[in-house]
């Protein structure tokens, strides 16, 4: 049986400790399905579509192994994406107790409704502080966001604006 899993998220933008989640979460299933998820409670940066690219571009760069699949999801609940792809289980980052306490009663019910599991993974505590929201504060406030970011992300926050 193949060992299928999703990391799902809104990733806006991808940073390094997202990556850093990936890559470990794909040493680990047969196939990996990063799912960049619609986050109505969030004000987006950029457009899915643009998200999936530089996803994709961030994983090629760092040489994470060929089991991943990018793609985007809006159309129900998150298990409805695992039980049409197969996967059993869902791969949340964690960085603090507040993600322990935001990221439980999700894993119940994802449990309850379709039977997926949640695995939490730490990122390395190098990348534990960074979060999408402050990457957007400090490239909104002229900082540099190259520490936080894959290359491909820096690259494309960083461009002169046409």
């Amino acid at each position: 049986m193949r060992r299928i899993a999703v990391v799902p998220g809104s990733f806006d933008p991808v940073t390094l400790g997202h990556l850093d989640v990936i890559q470990r979460a794909a040493g680990l299933f047969d196939e990996l399905h990063v799912l960049v998820v619609h986050n109505p409670g969030k004000s987006a940066l950029l457009p899915i579509t643009q998200r999936v690219s530089l996803i994709e571009r961030a994983i090629a760069e760092a040489g994470v192994p060929g089991n991943v699949i990018v793609s985007s999801w809006s159309m129900g609940l998150l298990v409805d994406y695992c039980v049409d792809v197969g996967a059993s289980v869902l791969v949340k980052g964690i960085r603090s107790q507040i993600d322990v306490a935001y990221e439980t009663p999700m894993a119940i019910v994802n449990r309850n409704l379709a039977g997926v599991e949640t695995i939490f993974m730490l990122p390395d505590p190098a990348h534990a502080h960074v979060s999408s929201s402050l990457v957007r504060q400090v490239a909104a406030l002229g900082g540099d966001i190259a520490p936080y970011v894959p290359p491909a992300v820096a690259a494309f926050l960083n461009r002169p604006l046409a």
